[in-house]
């Protein structure tokens, strides 16, 4: 007899000591990763084959959950590369239901980073290195990958939008071409106006974000001394010549306004930039279609966004 996952209770975030965080770091995600949750979660694409991998980085040996359309295609299909969200806990399973329809309806192949997840010893700026490093990794050895390295496309939600969108700009800085950016439910400040949008305060207690989870993203992410401009999109010194950017925002989100900022600067800047707000809907919304009835729209709209950028006009696989 299979053993049940249960959920854990949420812990003081604002006292949690490093023994207590790794513990109910390793609880949750047992329960994302769980059958359990899958009511919840979504269940995957039967179209899709889903594996780990495990890529060599420097300095260490990251997983990748990856996604391809089961029945493959002649030719090599565009990459997109996806960084899940919750920061100091979250794994790429919790995402199935989405990256595996985008690789079998796109199609496309969807390599999802297992990164670092926050935690006392672990900065934001270490989950920031290995989404872009995994995105650097892949498009090198794109025939080993099935990938066509000219079409490519970062894809995050909430902490994993603010990796996505840093990966976006080290992209641009490095002259590695990126078709397409999806920030979903966006964190896109960490400096100490994190919590100072008007959104934080009208949604500081939402079941699935509240200000407790966001202080200890910033108390964990950014040690002090660190620059938190660093690893904050927002507040980036240049966002022009970047990939065109779908950003989607929540409305009953204390994040929300972070979406909204991060659209606009981009749009100031002259990167093409579409905001697309779900009245109603809560943080993480695109992760529990079980329970959010926007999950499927929001899903479709990325999925028309990416296919514009990355499938040319009549091509078909």
């Amino acid at each position: 007899m299979s053993e049940t996952v249960t959920r854990p209770p949420a812990p003081d975030f604002d006292t949690i000591t490093p023994e207590e965080l790794r513990a109910y770091s390793d609880a949750e995600n047992r329960f994302r990763a769980s059958e359990a949750a899958r009511e919840m979660l979504g269940h995957p694409d039967p179209g899709a084959t889903i594996e780990w991998q495990q890529v060599p980085l420097p300095g260490r040996e990251l997983p990748v959950r990856v996604y391809r359309p089961a029945a493959g295609a002649g030719t090599a299909l565009p990459l997109v590369v996806h960084v899940h969200g919750s920061g100091f806990t979250g794994t790429a399973v919790q995402c199935d239901w989405t990256n595996s329809h985008v690789a079998t309806q796109l199609p496309a192949v969807v390599v999802s980073v297992e990164h670092r997840l926050l935690d006392f010893d672990t900065p934001l700026s270490a989950a920031a290195d290995d989404g872009w490093d995994v995105l650097q990794h892949v498009v090198r050895h794109a025939s080993r990958w099935g990938v066509d390295p000219e079409r490519v496309a970062v894809f995050g939600e909430s902490c994993g939008a603010l990796i996505s969108a840093l990966t976006a700009i080290r992209a641009r800085d490095a002259g590695l071409r990126l078709d397409a950016q999806v920030l979903v439910n966006p964190v896109t400040d960490t400096t100490g106006t994190m919590l100072d949008h008007p959104s934080a305060t009208e949604y500081a207690h939402t079941p699935a974000l509240a200000l407790p989870q966001l202080r200890l993203i910033r108390r964990l992410g950014v040690p002090p001394g660190a620059d938190a401009r660093a690893v904050s999109p927002l507040y980036a010194d240049d966002l022009s010549g970047l990939a065109p950017a779908l950003v989607v925002v929540p409305t009953r989100d204390p994040v929300a306004d972070h979406g909204r900022r991060y659209a606009e600067r981009l749009h100031a800047a002259g990167t093409p930039a579409r905001l697309s707000e779900y009245p109603g809907a809560g943080h993480a919304f695109l992760t529990l279609p079980g329970v959010e009835p926007q999950a499927a729209t929001a899903r479709a709209e990325i999925l028309e966004f990416l296919r514009a950028a990355l499938v040319p006009s009549g091509e078909a696989f």
